[in-house]
């Protein structure tokens, strides 16, 4: 695993680990700096009131939505509706293979 493993890309799926939010998903739709990203999930979070996050409060997860972080290469933006749907489909995509017995390991911490 190489250092740029841990650290957050556009359109990957995150697990909040600590604040208000813990516990839930978001989408990273914007790198600030080494330090801080944007994270929105489209339903309390939208696209366009996104919630500045330490990268060490949250747990960067092995889905990245290609639909999401299309959009925002391509686009600069991404529809609420792309981010719920995402998160929806990583969520269908863990509870099955939790399912099958896989192990999902949702604690790597982006830093």
């Amino acid at each position: 695993m190489s250092e740029g493993d841990h650290i957050p890309r556009i359109g990957q799926v995150v697990r909040i680990l600590r604040g208000r939010e813990a516990g839930q998903y978001a989408i990273v739709i914007k790198i600030i700096d080494s330090q801080y990203v944007l994270l929105a999930d489209g339903e309390k979070r939208k696209y366009d009131r996104p919630k500045k996050k330490n990268i060490s409060h949250i747990a960067c997860l092995d889905f990245i939505s290609p639909e999401v972080q299309n959009s925002l290469l391509e686009t600069g933006r991404v529809t609420n509706g792309k981010l719920r749907f995402a998160i929806a489909k990583f969520a269908s995509e863990v509870v099955t293979d939790l399912e099958k017995g896989d192990q999902h390991d949702g604690k790597r911490r982006c830093n």
